[in-house]
């Protein structure tokens, strides 16, 4: 192992002294003199740390989860080739458990006034930014006794997006959105609804849905046909309080729930209806608003990035406020909350009235698949205790969501990779019937 910098020094000086002080120390300065001499020659020769120049490039966005690569460019203006050990610190969030150790070492050899590269491999496990640390470097002379080290201030920002996993459901629910919008032969009729076209009555028809004055102005029997209302707005909440923190299976119930948004936000833009954002506990935490088609996601994305579960109580009251300042007309809105007994009834049931009675109002909630497991176990006495406390779990959740549904509220209660195709469909739902 080779002595650093002042480690060095200190051993040489420390080495002549012990030799000096004990008996027959001529003799041990014979054997320790060259060596002392090799060790302070190969520190002189090492190129030194303090004056090396970096700089770096790369990836500045990935996904959640998908791999991103750093450039560091290390740049040796001295007239000493640089042998070195180098270590790209980053917060521990950007690496999967255990590669920290092999994807931040790098070994470098960098001749005088020339420069070199070396990529860092990073793949975060969390979203948000992720900043670069300090940038280590261990300079070895010729022999590799001796050595340089010290530290830099490299900046570089890698921003971790969410992973819109969900992606997956989208060409399924087009598909849907298509029939009801008229372009197949399945078509709709809801208060909901507008006129689309005259054609032929084929058996099978709605009665209702013939136009006798156009049938009388023709030989044949016409139908009027009808699709889903364009231009509706759709209000989705996210409730970033502490029931958002929690985690279910491998990621945070938040998580799950803009996996949902960003699905019901693809879809609703396809439908050509608008699609706005807030996010709340006790203030707002985030909020798009007025995007068009084709910068909506982008925009969402962006904004869900930095967001982290609060770990206080949501205000039912205010986040109702903040809903009926933000959608003063007719809306859906959806609320992306937890089914949890005790906020839900000291909280969210008692504005329920001021939300349902201007807007068609969507709960929607992270199930935790963990919970029907247990149901289902009883094959040992601790089994049946953890059954008992898992169904009473279940009940208490039916229970609050059909106090909801008593108030006109649709409930979407999924696990986390059900939840976005099952508010996909909610909204689809919705939709058919006319009730945007």
């Amino acid at each position: 192992m080779a002595l650093t910098g002042r480690t060095a020094l200190i051993a040489a000086l420390g080495a002549l002294l012990v030799g000096f002080l004990l008996p027959g120390w001529t003799g041990l300065l014979a054997v320790e003199l060259p060596l002392l001499l090799a060790i302070l020659y190969d520190l002189g020769r090492a190129a030194p740390v303090r004056k090396l120049l970096f700089t770096r490039s790369g990836d500045t966005s990935v996904r959640l989860g998908e791999p991103a690569q750093v450039h560091l460019t290390v740049t040796n203006p001295s007239g000493r080739p640089l042998r070195a050990r180098l270590r790209d610190a980053w917060p521990p969030s950007v690496w999967p458990p255990g590669a920290e150790i092999a994807a931040s070492r790098h070994r470098l050899a960098v001749p005088a006034a020339e420069r070199r590269r070396v990529t860092t491999h990073l793949r975060p496990t969390r979203r948000g930014d992720h900043r670069a640390a300090r940038v280590t470097v261990r300079s070895y002379g010729p022999l590799g006794l001796a050595a340089r080290q010290g530290s830099h201030s490299v900046p570089w920002t890698v921003r971790a997006l969410p992973p819109f996993t969900s992606r997956k459901h989208l060409p399924a629910r087009l598909s849907r959105l298509r029939e009801l919008d008229g372009r197949t032969s399945v078509l709709t009729r809801g208060e909901g609804t507008e006129f689309d076209s005259l054609r032929e009555y084929i058996p099978g028809d709605d009665t209702r849905s013939i136009d006798w004055r156009a049938t009388a102005r023709q030989s044949a029997v016409a139908v009027r046909t009808w699709r889903p209302e364009r231009d509706r707005r759709i209000l989705t909440v996210l409730d970033t309080g502490r029931t958002s923190a929690g985690r279910v299976g491998d990621i945070p119930r938040l998580d799950a729930a803009m996996d949902a948004a960003l699905l019901l936000a693809a879809l609703a833009a396809r439908a050509g209806d608008r699609f706005d954002l807030l996010a709340y506990d006790r203030r707002v935490r985030a909020t798009v608003q007025g995007r068009t088609a084709h910068d909506l996601l982008p925009a969402l994305v962006s904004a869900m990035t930095s967001l982290e579960p609060a770990l206080i109580e949501s205000d039912a009251h205010g986040m109702a406020a903040a809903v009926l300042r933000g959608a003063p007309q007719h809306s859906l809105v959806v609320l992306l909350t937890g089914l949890d007994p005790s906020p839900v009834e000291e909280g969210l049931l008692p504005v329920l009235p001021l939300l349902t009675r201007r807007h068609t109002v969507v709960v929607a909630s992270v199930a935790d698949p963990r919970i029907a497991e247990l149901a289902g176990n009883r094959g040992t006495l601790d089994g049946v205790y953890e059954a008992a406390a898992a169904a009473r779990t279940q009940t208490e959740r039916h229970h609050t969501a059909a106090r909801l549904r008593r108030h006109g509220v649709t409930v979407v209660d999924a696990t986390p990779a059900e939840l976005a195709p099952a508010l996909a469909d909610a909204y689809l739902s919705l939709k058919a019937a006319g009730r945007l």
